[in-house]
């Protein structure tokens, strides 16, 4: 529900340093549209930009609890608490006085009743720091899946912290210098989880907490996947994953402002958006606006590919609206908005680095803005519904789920155009050598492998099953899940996942993949939970990724980027550059287009936005 930062310096009194914290904090703005608030006191100081989703009188922040006047403990946070309700009942039996209904109240004096083992008891999407007055402690801390950001950045004498890169960038200690093992998690599409691009920065692990004394740093996890057996039937399981996503959808539609919902006619937004009208029907509550996006001519010459996408959206999301009973709104985008160069350019702003997926980031990007001018602040979304029910077609395929790195990085390098990498053709193959990005890949599946956790007496298919769930929900999805957060925010709007719900989470990941996957149809456990409440074509249909764009057009535009920077010898971007492989793309016959163009495209992208980048972030690259 907003942006965080700030920082912790032992050595330094941040009274005098307003200035820097609320640059750091203006560069957050977009985050929290709805104000701002700072605190400093000793050596710690903490700034917030409000997205007022609930509480909307009394929820500013940082949130305070004083004693005699005197601050004990100071908090902010990002993000949605979904369970404050029910913390705050029992506080308030435990004796404590809440002046408000705000989760970073809340938060707060769950940690002045229990201290660090506040943080299991917090359910939803969370990135919050507390400053413990008394303790003189700086507590960082994420949700457990990471659907929200929080990055920080190490001093000599203490931390700076913040929502994104951006916060950290924004403080005069900090340089934007990339190294070798930066350019590798840019290029290697298998981020390492606590890495950052940016030398010096890192990430809050998922479900850790990271105390900063001044001493110096201390990391310690409060949650991990966890292995057990599963002993319910068939029809018992479908029952419980019932229970367990419509209690998810419910808490995540707590707000005192409307929720909508995205909607593209696939199985896991239909179901989040039926659960969702249902609550809304049996509470008394609103209408429920649903949106989806599409391209002008995408409908009528959508060209299917067989993994990939099998249909276009706008048919199933309109049966599924009018069957559900929605305000449903497509967001229809052209050619021209997809290539908009400023557009790509805040696309990457928002991410505060290149990407290879081009007009899918300018896509959802222009989603978001659409649903802010709409008057849409917060809205469900089916993220990591495959990652949860194993919906991926490369979490079954024995060509990719054995192979011998991750699954999803194994299917990319099938394909010439990625098979160095997505987006890494263009890259100079002396360089490439050198970084070994391959490498980098397969040891990071290496070292996750190690992790995960196994119940006793699996055979060795139900072993590989659990292992591919476990790098899926560890390694792929909160790579997707910070994107869709940045893009989302980058308009000032909240993404809410149920689908990251922690009980539903550990629930289905110790699910034998036989009952996920019944008779061949992919997540069938989920269409099974919700078949009363969809129609037969869009319970049924097969998985369709978030669509990109197939218009020859878009394709021509962005070679005539592409070759008005690689005529360009004074572009930042020049010495990265593949000689021989730029010749080839350039002299292809026609521009990538069709089904599987985006992933011809990659490379593209990723050269144009990675000059953007190293131009508009003056980054020191130290290769």
């Amino acid at each position: 529900m907003s942006g965080i930062t700030g920082w912790v310096d032992f050595e330094r009194d941040a009274a005098g340093q307003a200035g820097t914290l609320r640059a750091m904090s203006a560069v957050l703005a977009h985050r929290g549209p709805d104000g701002a608030g700072e605190w400093t006191g000793g050596p710690a100081a903490l700034a917030h930009r409000r997205l007022a989703l609930l509480d909307l009188e009394r929820g500013a922040q940082p949130a305070v609890f004083a004693d005699d006047g005197r601050p004990v403990a100071v908090l902010t946070l990002d993000g949605a608490v979904t369970n404050h309700v029910e913390l705050a009942a029992e506080l308030a039996a435990r004796g404590h006085r809440l002046t408000g209904r705000s989760e970073a109240e809340v938060a707060l004096h769950a940690y002045l009743e229990w201290g660090t083992g506040f943080l299991p008891r917090l359910e939803g999407l969370f990135a919050l720091a507390l400053w413990d007055v008394r303790r003189q402690e700086l507590l960082l801390a994420r949700d457990r899946l990471g659907v929200k950001p929080l990055c920080y950045y190490p001093t000599a004498t203490g931390a700076l912290f913040g929502s994104e890169p951006k916060a950290l960038l924004a403080h005069p200690e900090v340089r934007p210098v990339v190294d070798p093992d930066g350019l590798r998690e840019l290029f290697a599409h298998s981020r390492k989880p606590g890495t950052g691009v940016f030398r010096g920065m890192r990430e809050v692990l998922p479900g850790h907490l990271l105390t900063v004394r001044r001493e110096g740093p201390v990391e310690q996890r409060y949650w991990s996947l966890p292995a057990r057996p599963h002993t319910d039937d068939l029809r018992t399981t479908v029952a419980t994953v019932r229970e367990l996503l419509a209690g998810s959808v419910a808490r995540h539609l707590r707000a005192d402002v409307p929720v909508g919902a995205m909607l593209s006619g696939g199985i896991d937004s239909s179901a989040l958006t039926a659960l969702a009208r249902r609550t809304l029907g049996e509470s008394g509550g609103g209408p429920l606006r649903t949106f989806s996006v599409n391209f002008t001519g995408y409908t009528e010459n959508f060209q299917p590919h067989p993994t990939m996408r099998a249909t276009p959206d706008a048919p199933f999301a309109e049966l599924a609206a009018r069957h559900i009973g929605t305000e449903h709104t497509e967001v229809l985008l052209d050619t021209a908005a997809l290539a908009d160069r400023q557009v790509h350019a805040a696309a990457l702003r928002s991410q505060d680095g290149p990407s290879p997926l081009g007009d899918m980031d300018v896509s959802l990007l222009l989603f978001f803005a659409a649903l802010r001018r709409a008057g849409v602040t917060a809205v469900l979304s089916g993220e990591t519904a495959d990652e949860v029910f194993n919906g991926y077609f490369w979490a079954y395929d024995p060509g990719h789920s054995n192979s011998r790195t991750f699954p999803w990085v194994s299917f990319e390098r099938g394909h010439d155009a990625a098979a160095g990498g997505l987006g890494c053709s263009l890259v100079d193959l002396g360089l490439r050598k050198e970084l070994d990005f391959l490498e980098y890949a397969d040891q990071h599946y290496r070292d996750a492998l190690a992790e995960v956790p196994h119940v006793a007496g699996e055979s060795a298919a139900e072993r590989r099953a659990r292992e591919v769930s476990y790098l899926a929900l560890t390694r792929w999805a909160p790579t997707h899940l910070d994107r869709a957060d940045r893009m989302s925010m980058a308009h000032g709007v909240q993404l809410r996942p149920p689908f990251c719900d922690r009980a539903l989470v550990e629930y289905v990941y110790n699910v034998p993949a036989e009952l996920k996957r019944v008779n061949g149809q992919e997540k069938s456990l989920l269409r099974a939970a919700v078949a009363d409440l969809l129609p037969e074509p869009v319970l049924n249909r097969r998985k369709s990724a978030y669509p990109t764009t197939q218009e020859a057009e878009y394709g021509e535009r962005l070679r005539a980027r592409f070759a008005e920077l690689a005529a360009d010898r004074g572009a930042a971007v020049a010495p990265l550059l593949d000689t021989a492989a730029t010749r080839a793309a350039l002299a292809a016959g026609s521009a990538p287009s069709g089904a599987f163009a985006w992933v011809e495209r990659a490379s593209m992208e990723m050269m144009i936005q990675l000059d953007t980048w190293l131009t508009e972030y003056r980054v020191d690259l130290r290769i």
